[in-house]
Order: structure tokens, then C-alpha cells, then sequence
């Protein structure tokens, strides 16, 4: 199939041509049915009526004979109970509108055949075109209603045919709804497919733009029009997805460049001083170099398990979340640790990971015995529908420039500190990311004379 053919404008026009010829077809032909039925009908009035007059005259007395005289611009026939007939108007063919095959009282549908009628005859005079001007050349549907007198002696046939100027209206009408549908629904169509091109204009325009977009160029943005439709919902959304993923890769390639600076570190160390070992054996001493060795194995072991608990949390599934009691949490990750006070107002419970909620404890408090000087606070409280889990150090503090900086990943403040005292990088960060993975958040408070760092947590929903 060409390609054009598959276009969704293409589709839409041909469904609208098709769909609008179906539905104007039909309403069309039932608006000339019942036209024509309605025509049919008003000659079967028009057929008992003329019966009846005829009736009402034979039972006042009147004669046959003299209905030629008392009834004008008529079509009928009078016949005796033997069949013989008495009358007729116009002169038509004996048995043309009364049945052969007997009498049967109500209406019926006959057909005239070309000379079944001779307007020439006596008999039609005055009644010479009550069946229509060409009922002697063409073949002429009439409607015919059968009586019989009061005293049951004759049999009447009233006789009309469908009003011709009726008909004719109607059969232009037939004409130009034969001709007019069709054209209607293809106009119907080229409207659609002009409607769809226009609409599809600035879908074409995103289609463009993001197939110029590559995975080093996330910044551009696709075009968004001003219709506020659908279309502009499109383009919102796709520029939403796109920063989220010019952050994503940004993040991830620092992520990356970071990581590998790390790694590579304890690795060319720990190469270094078994190369040394190896070359020189004689002149170190091993048991210092191999707890050397250990100390960089095991700064690698908590950076690659740091990142591998990053990576989880990434992919963090609330789902498997469980009511958590944070005094639980603290009596368990901050038993048997030194110079660390700890002050729980009312015990409040989170819906959480208990595992995880230690970690981002025991992270916090590292942070902050790291850098304190006398001693660590930490408090636990309730403030409206939330846990604050506080952690306070009386150290340097956090300049409120770095506050925001803290919890990136890799992010150390104190660069000129001895590796050996301090971690990657990755310890704020993985509280952030845990506290987030509950719904919480994490941030540095406002505190005279060292750092405070605060999580705030939603309360799980208790049971009355």
C-alpha cells in the first residue's frame, strides 16, 4: 500500500467520505420512502372517498345512470352482483380496476396497461385525465377501494392515482439526493482530511524536532502551539520527558565520572604497594603492607556497596513498605555508640523499610561524629501529620551555600581533608534518596554553632 494510503489523514477522510455516504444514504432513502408512502396513502384516500361519495348516492336513490352527472372529476366503476358493468369513468377495459377473480372489499393496487384506458370513449368524458395524462401509453399505478351499495346490489371501485405533481417533486428529490449524496460525502472527506493536515501540522513539527535530537543534544525542546488541545498536552509532556531526561543523563554521567574517579584511587594504591611488595620484598615490610591493601579493599567494598544500594533505591518499590516505630529504629542502630544523646518525644510510627530507615540513621550520625566535638544529638518528634528524625553536631556547620549541594551524590565540602578520614561522597546522598523513596525529605535546619540535619517523615495510618 503507498504510503500516503496510510496516513492517518487519508484514514480519517476515508472513514468520513464512507461513514457520510452510509449515514446520508440512509436518512435520504428513508425521507423519499416515506415520502412515497405518504403519496401512496393519500391516492388510497382519495380512493375510498370517491367509493363512498358514489355509495352515499346509490343509497339515496340515485341511479347509475345518473352518476355521470352527480359525480364529476372521478374515476370509478359500478358492476352488478352478476358482474356486469354498469358504469364506468374514464372509459376503461372491462375488469381493468374490478378484480377478475371476485369481489374482495377494502383497497388493493391494480396496474393500467396501455390500452386498459380509452380516453376517446363517451365514457371519459369529464373524467378523461382523473388517471393521468399518459395512463393510455404508459404503464399507471392505481389505488382502488371496493364498496357495495346499502341494498348490496352493485359493486363500486373508487379509483386515484398518485398525485403527479407529487410524484414528479419527489422523483426530482430521488434525482438530487442520487447525484448530491455522494458528493456531499466527498466533500465531508476533503473537510477531514484538510482539518487533519492542519491539526497534524505541529505534531509533524515534534515528530521533526525529535528525531534531530540526540542522546548528547537533550536540551532542545520541541515546539509547543499555543491551541491548548491535545496536541499542546503532547508537546508539554514531551518537553517534561526530555528535561527529565537531560537531567537524568547529566546526573548519570557525573554519577559516572565521579565514580570512576573514586574507584580509581584505592585501585592505583592498592596496585602500587603490591608492585612495591613485589619489587622490593626485601625492603618492606608485608604484614604493613598488606593491612595497607586491606584498608584500600575496604574503602572499594563500602564505595561499591554504596552504589549498589543507590542503584535500589532508584528503583525503590513502595509497595513493600511496613509500619516502622522510630524508636525502634534509633534504640537499634544507635546502641553501644558514644557521646550521642537521644531525646524521643512520643513514638511515632512511619511507613517504611526498617533496614533502610537504620542506614539513613547511621549515615546521618557518622556525618555528624565525624565532624562534631564534643557529642552528637539525636531527636525524634512528632509536628502535625509528620516524624522529625534530628541529628545535631556542635562541628564547622554547613555554609548555607553548600546546604542545597550537600546531598549530591560525591559532594565532599572538606576537600582537603585525608581520604582515610572521611567517605566518597555518598553518605548524604544515599539519605536523601532513602528519605525520598518514603515520601519524606531531608534538609540542613537553621543552627548556631555546628549542623543540623532533619528528615521529615509521614506518619503511617493507625488503626483506631
Amino acid at each position: 500500500m503507498p504510503k500516503a494510503l496510510r496516513s492517518t489523514r487519508f484514514r480519517v477522510a476515508l472513514t468520513s467520505f464512507l461513514t457520510s455516504l452510509v449515514a446520508l444514504g440512509i436518512v435520504s432513502a428513508w425521507l423519499v420512502s416515506d415520502a412515497q408512502s405518504r403519496l401512496e396513502s393519500g391516492a388510497a384516500q382519495v380512493a375510498r372517498e370517491r367509493a363512498a361519495a358514489i355509495v352515499q348516492l346509490l343509497n339515496t336513490g340515485a341511479r347509475p345512470a345518473d352518476l355521470r352527472l352527480l359525480v364529476r372529476d372521478s374515476a370509478y366503476e359500478v358492476v352488478d352482483r352478476m358482474g356486469k358493468r354498469v358504469i364506468t369513468c374514464p372509459g376503461l377495459r372491462h375488469g381493468a380496476i374490478a378484480p377478475a377473480d371476485g369481489f374482495v372489499r377494502g383497497d388493493s393496487v391494480v396496474f393500467l396497461r396501455p390500452g386498459d384506458a380509452d380516453l376517446a370513449m363517451p365514457e371519459s368524458i369529464g373524467c378523461q385525465r382523473t388517471l393521468g395524462r399518459d395512463v393510455e401509453i404508459t404503464e399507471t399505478r392505481v389505488h382502488v377501494a371496493a364498496e357495495t351499495s346499502g341494498d348490496s346490489k352493485y359493486l363500486i371501485y373508487g379509483a386515484a392515482v398518485v398525485d403527479e405533481s407529487g410524484q414528479a417533486a419527489l422523483d426530482s428529490v430521488r434525482v438530487t439526493l442520487l447525484a448530491g449524496v455522494p458528493v456531499i460525502a466527498l466533500l465531508i472527506g476533503a473537510i477531514a482530511w484538510f482539518a487533519v493536515r492542519r491539526s497534524l501540522r505541529p505534531v509533524e513539527a515534534i515528530r521533526s524536532e525529535v528525531a534531530e535530537i540526540g542522546a548528547h543534544d537533550l536540551s532542545r525542546r520541541v515546539p509547543a502551539p499555543d491551541s491548548a488541545d491535545e496536541i499542546a498536552k503532547l508537546a508539554e509532556t514531551m518537553n517534561t520527558m526530555l528535561a527529565r531526561l537531560d537531567t537524568a543523563v547529566t546526573r548519570q554521567s557525573r554519577f559516572t565520572s565521579d565514580a570512576s574517579h573514586e574507584l580509581r584511587t584505592p585501585l592505583a594504591s592498592l596496585r602500587t604497594q603490591l608492585e612495591v611488595l613485589l619489587a622490593h620484598p626485601d625492603r618492606l615490610d608485608w604484614r604493613d603492607a598488606c593491612r595497607n591493601a586491606l584498608l584500600d579493599i575496604t574503602r572499594l567494598q563500602d564505595l561499591v556497596g554504596d552504589l549498589v544500594l543507590l542503584g535500589k533505591l532508584d528503583n525503590a518499590e513502595p509497595d513493600r513498605l511496613a509500619p516502622v516505630r522510630l524508636s525502634e529504629v534509633v534504640e537499634s542502630c544507635l546502641s553501644g555508640r558514644r557521646n550521642v544523646r537521644v531525646e524521643i518525644e512520643g513514638d511515632p510510627m512511619v511507613l517504611g523499610n526498617r533496614g533502610r530507615l537504620e542506614r539513613l540513621l547511621r549515615n546521618l550520625v557518622d556525618n555528624a561524629q565525624r565532624h562534631t566535638r564534643t557529642g552528637v544529638e539525636v531527636s525524634v518528634s512528632t509536628v502535625d501529620e509528620f516524624a522529625m528524625l534530628t541529628v545535631t553536631d556542635d562541628g564547622p556547620g554547613i555554609p548555607a551555600d553548600d546546604r542545597e549541594r550537600v546531598f549530591d551524590r560525591f559532594v565532599r565540602l572538606d576537600d582537603g581533608r585525608a581520604r582515610d578520614d572521611g567517605g566518597a561522597g555518598l553518605g548524604l546522598a544515599i539519605v536523601a534518596e532513602i528519605a525520598h523513596a518514603h515520601g519524606g525529605i531531608v534538609e540542613v535546619a537553621e543552627h548556631d554553632g555546628g549542623a543540623r540535619l532533619v528528615v521529615r517523615l509521614p506518619l503511617a495510618d493507625t488503626p483506631n
